[in-house]
């Protein structure tokens, strides 16, 4: 069904990349595939879709706008400049929560490391937005929490300190369920108490699912 015709999407997808050197990064293990299959779920139910990704081997979906960035830094530039006229925002990035303080302009030679890497924390984005929502009804704002315990708990919280609309749950700890993972399993809490656990499934059905959630909250 073309249930999403006419609304525009933006999802976040993959890490990001956090430059030590022109060599080296701080990165995590995300690899995109959850962000990508919901890039061409939406497209695929008629959405207009801008997908903001990190680094990734993937390749882009059909029928969807691609933005690369790099950082978290231009990952934060890329959706707070189209967050006005967007009608839903899906956070499905794996963002670095910490990036050096000062990169190297050249490679750290062995001998001349330093004993320590001086870190400093990210802007979280999807905060960003939620406070930059107040309270009007759009854009409607999807978080993922990846957690490895304490699962509704930390989704829950994170739904209400961040002013979203849908949070989606996963364990990053299961061999069907974690990072580079085909399959995914997860459990969709909503701003008024609501919650969805679905079955194994694959990360495109599981899109579909997640997707159905955010039609449900929409006029």
């Amino acid at each position: 069904p073309q249930d999403l015709a006419g609304l525009n999407l933006l999802i976040t997808a993959g890490p990001t990349h956090e430059d030590i050197d022109p060599v080296r990064y701080l990165t995590n293990r995300s690899t995109g595939k959850m962000g990508y299959a919901l890039a061409a779920a939406a497209a695929e139910r008629g959405a207009r879709v801008v997908l903001v990704s990190g680094p990734t081997a993937l390749p882009a979906p059909v029928g969807v706008e691609m933005v690369t960035v790099r950082s978290a830094l231009e990952m934060r530039e890329a959706v707070a400049s189209r967050f006005d006229g967007t009608d839903v925002i899906i956070k499905a990035a794996a963002v670095s929560d910490f990036r050096p303080r000062s990169a190297h302009p050249h490679k750290l030679k062995k001998t001349a490391a330093p004993a320590a890497l001086e870190l400093t924390a990210n802007p979280d984005i999807l905060l960003e937005a939620g406070r930059r929502k107040g309270e009007s009804p759009c854009p409607l704002l999807v978080g993922f929490a990846a957690e490895s315990q304490g699962h509704d708990a930390e989704g829950s919280r994170k739904l209400t300190a961040k002013n979203l609309d849908l949070i989606v749950v996963n364990d990053i700890l299961g061999s069907a369920t974690g990072f580079a993972a085909d399959t995914n399993q997860v459990t969709i809490l909503d701003r008024d108490g609501g919650r969805t656990e679905l079955p194994l499934l694959s990360k495109e059905d599981t899109a579909h699912r997640v997707l159905d959630a955010v039609r449900r909250r929409l006029p």
